[in-house]
């Protein structure tokens, strides 16, 4: 039966953005503890505001919260943290025989809240969920990650790191042996057996970047290896971003990229979450009227204890009718932000209604059909100029017998 649990929260201040230093939690069952947690945990939430317009507001978790509803059981335990005005933050775990990890995460924020969400124009609680991608831990072994993980489901994204993890406690004492995540697993490099002369330093002169290699990426209903592709994007991405002071360009490589989110097959919403070392990067399409467009953008990249993050969820762009897709061929600059732009190249994407894992037929872009008319457009000027050179030549030749009959009278 749950009996205790206690929660604390460390905060800090830092570059005008709220990021914690760490929370702690810890639920005990008949005065042993039986579920532990230390991780830190920043929430960055897109809202509509006054005038149809978006905001997008960062925040982390505040100094004082409750863990009522936290409960430990023999095959599945859950964590659940209230806070502020009607929000709350839960993981879900569950277990095997051999080991255990989280099931789920599930986030909900309540719009009233004005000391968060600013001037927002809705008043709604809205809760999302998305499916853990922590590793499977062996029972009695507690997990860690230092490095950045983002999860994003369109409109919301939660950025964890300096995690620590432990459910299914026995004898109620945290384990020594760790699980560490494959993030954090150290790549091995070879010994060097050549010596290297040292050159004077130079400063290098900033080269443009090469077109990106074009990726492709899908997504499959409920991420099963035997169904068919529910979403499909084909594209070489290459983002631009100021961070500080920092411009930087950057490709994203398909060989190290990951993709996952959700094909919105309930509902209107589609979302393609691409993660690429320290990157991730998510597109939110939307079915409307027949037609589906991308609405939102938002992108994280980590460097070390920094994040820059930036986003637009109030965009309208690569709309085609649904059950076709969109194609864009020629090079594409979108503009999300003041900070923030993306180009591609050999775009093709189909969010919804994909049939037998291939695109559908597509809609052209401006950039395409314009230089789909330059081929007509070529053979019909040749035409007309092969017909007044005809004409030229009949009125010449006419003219010739013409004068030649004069003569001959």
């Amino acid at each position: 039966m749950f009996r205790y649990a206690c929660v604390t929260l460390l905060l800090l201040l830092a570059a005008g953005v709220r990021q914690s230093s760490g929370t702690e939690v810890k639920v005990e069952e008949d005065k042993k503890l039986c579920l532990y947690a230390n991780l830190m945990l920043n929430f960055s939430v897109t809202y509509e505001v006054a005038g149809k317009k978006n905001a997008t507001v960062t925040f982390t978790l505040p100094e004082t919260g409750t863990t009522n509803g936290s409960r430990c059981g023999n095959d599945s335990s859950l964590l659940k943290i209230d806070f502020g005005k009607g929000h709350s933050w839960a993981l879900n775990f569950t277990r095997d025989n051999q080991t255990y990890k989280v099931d789920y995460i599930w986030f909900t924020y309540d719009l009233k809240d004005d000391t968060i969400f600013k001037n927002s124009s809705s008043n709604d609680t809205k809760t999302v969920t998305v499916g853990g991608r922590m590793r499977a831990v062996d029972l009695n072994n507690i997990y860690t990650c230092k490095s950045h993980e983002t999860l994003d489901s369109g409109l919301v994204q939660q950025v964890f790191w300096n995690v620590s993890l432990q459910a299914f406690i026995s004898n109620g004492t945290l384990s020594k042996n760790a699980t560490i995540c494959h993030d954090d697993q150290p790549t091995p490099t070879p010994p060097s057996t050549t010596t290297i002369t040292p050159k004077p330093t130079t400063t290098p002169k900033p080269t443009p970047l090469p077109q990106p290699t074009t990726g492709t990426y899908k997504l499959k209903p409920n991420d099963t290896s035997n169904s068919t592709a529910c979403l499909l994007v084909t594209v070489g991405l290459q983002l631009h971003y100021t961070d500080g002071k920092e411009f930087v360009s950057e490709n994203i490589d398909p060989n190290i990229t990951t993709s996952g989110g959700n094909c919105g097959i309930n509902g209107s919403d589609a979302v393609l979450v691409l993660k690429c070392d320290h990157v991730t990067i998510s597109f939110t399409f939307v079915e409307n009227k027949q037609k589906f467009f991308l609405h939102a953008v938002n992108v994280s990249v980590v460097n070390g204890n920094h994040t820059f993050h930036s986003g637009n969820a109030n965009m309208s762009l690569w709309e085609a009718a649904v059950g076709s897709s969109y194609m864009c061929n020629k090079q594409q600059t979108v503009n999300v932000s003041d900070s923030l732009a993306f180009v591609t190249y050999d775009l093709r994407a189909q969010p919804f209604e994909v049939k037998n894992n291939s695109f559908a037929t597509a809609d052209d872009c401006a950039a395409d059909k314009d230089d789909n008319l330059i081929v007509p457009i070529a053979v019909g000027v040749s035409l007309a100029v092969l017909v007044l050179i005809v004409l030229a030549a009949y009125f010449i030749g006419r003219r010739r017998n013409q004068a030649r009959g004069y003569e001959s009278f």
